[in-house]
C-alpha cells in the first residue's frame, strides 16, 4: 500500500504542482480513471488556496482553464452515473467546464466562448459554452459582486475602470457621506426638559449618548411631543436603533443592507474602535441618492458622455 501511496503521488504531483497548461491537453485528461481526476481536482484546489493564501502572484489563467477540465469531466461522469442512458459526452463537458470556471475566476465570458470556438471549431458546442459562460458569469455578479481576478487588483489598490466594475463602491463611505453637525444629549434627561430644549420643528432628531459619550439611541422630537408619551419614564424610554448603528468604514451597499435590516430611516455613525462615541448620522435617503448618482456618473463615463 506504501508503494501504491508513494507511486500514486508521483502521478499525481507535476499536475498538482504546474501551472495548469496541461489543460491544452485536456483529451489525454479526461482519458483518465475518475479517481484520478477527483484526486488531482481536489489537490490543485488546495495548492490553488495555499499558494495564493500565502501571498504568491502566481497567474491564475491557466490553474483556472485545467480545474475547470477536471470539473468539467467530473461534471459529465456524476450526470452519467444518476442518468446512465444520456451517455455525455467527456471533452464536450471538459470545454464547457473550462470555459465557465474561467468566465467566474478571470472573468471575460466572451473571450472565453471565443477560446472554446477556435480550440474546438464546433459552433453547437460554443453555444452551450455561451450559455455557460452567461450563467457562470451572472451566478458570480450575483453573489461576489465581480470576478476573483478583479477582487485581487483590489485588494493590491487598484481602481479598475469598465463597464461591469464596482470598485468605486470600496472608495463610496459611510464616512464620506455622513453628516458630522449632530446634536447630542444626554439619555438620562427628563422628557419634559427635552421637550423644552427641543420645540416641535427645532431638530427632527437627536443623538442620545450616556454619562461616558457613548451611543444610547436616536430620540425623535415629534415622538417626544406626543401627547400619549409618559412623561414620569424619561428620555430613554423613546429612544430608536440603540443596537444599531453604522460605522466610518462601511461602503455604501453594507449601509443600505443595514437600513433595511432595521428598517430605519436614519442611523448614527460611530467610531469604529469599538468605543461606540457617535461621529455623524446618515440617512438612507441621501445613501440612496448617492448610490444612484456615482451609478449612473459610471454609466455615463462608460458610454462616453463624460
Amino acid at each position: 500500500l506504501g508503494g501504491l501511496a508513494v507511486g500514486a503521488l508521483a502521478l499525481l504531483t507535476p499536475q498538482v504542482m504546474s501551472s495548469g497548461h496541461g489543460a491544452l491537453r485536456f483529451a489525454g485528461i479526461v482519458a483518465r480513471p475518475l479517481g484520478f481526476i477527483a484526486g488531482v481536482f481536489a489537490l490543485k484546489a488546495v495548492a490553488s488556496i495555499i499558494s495564493l493564501g500565502s501571498g504568491f502572484r502566481g497567474g491564475l489563467f491557466f490553474a483556472t482553464l485545467f480545474m475547470g477540465v477536471l470539473g468539467g469531466r467530473l461534471f459529465a461522469a456524476g450526470v452519467d452515473i444518476a442518468w446512465p442512458g444520456l451517455n455525455l459526452d467527456p471533452n464536450a463537458y471538459a470545454v464547457i467546464g473550462m470555459s465557465a470556471l474561467s468566465a467566474s475566476v478571470i472573468g471575460g465570458p466572451l473571450t472565453m466562448s471565443f477560446i472554446a470556438l477556435e480550440s474546438t471549431g464546433n459552433l453547437w458546442l460554443t453555444t452551450a459554452v455561451l450559455v455557460a459562460v452567461i450563467i457562470s458569469t451572472t451566478m458570480t455578479r450575483e453573489l461576489f459582486g465581480y470576478s476573483f481576478a478583479t477582487w485581487r487588483l483590489h485588494l493590491r489598490g487598484e481602481s479598475i475602470r469598465s463597464a461591469a466594475d464596482i470598485g468605486w463602491i470600496r472608495d463610496l463611505t459611510v464616512g464620506r457621506m455622513m453628516r458630522q453637525d449632530m446634536t447630542t444629549v444626554d439619555a438620562a434627561m427628563p422628557l419634559e426638559t427635552f421637550r423644552e430644549k427641543f420645540p416641535p420643528g427645532s431638530k427632527t432628531q437627536v443623538v442620545a449618548v450616556d454619562g461616558e459619550g457613548h451611543y444610547a439611541g436616536l430620540a425623535v422630537v415629534a415622538e417626544a411631543h406626543a401627547p400619549d408619551i409618559e412623561t414620569d419614564k424619561g428620555l430613554a424610554a423613546i429612544l430608536r436603533h440603540a443596537d444599531v448603528v453604522l460605522h466610518p468604514a462601511m461602503n455604501v451597499q453594507e449601509a443600505i443592507a443595514v437600513f433595511d435590516a432595521a428598517e430605519a430611516e436614519s442611523l448614527a455613525v460611530v467610531e469604529g474602535d469599538g468605543d461606540r462615541r457617535p461621529i455623524g448620522l446618515l440617512t438612507e435617503a441621501h445613501a440612496m441618492r448617492r448610490y444612484a448618482e456615482e451609478s449612473e456618473q459610471r454609466r455615463r463615463e462608460v458610454i462616453g458622455e463624460v
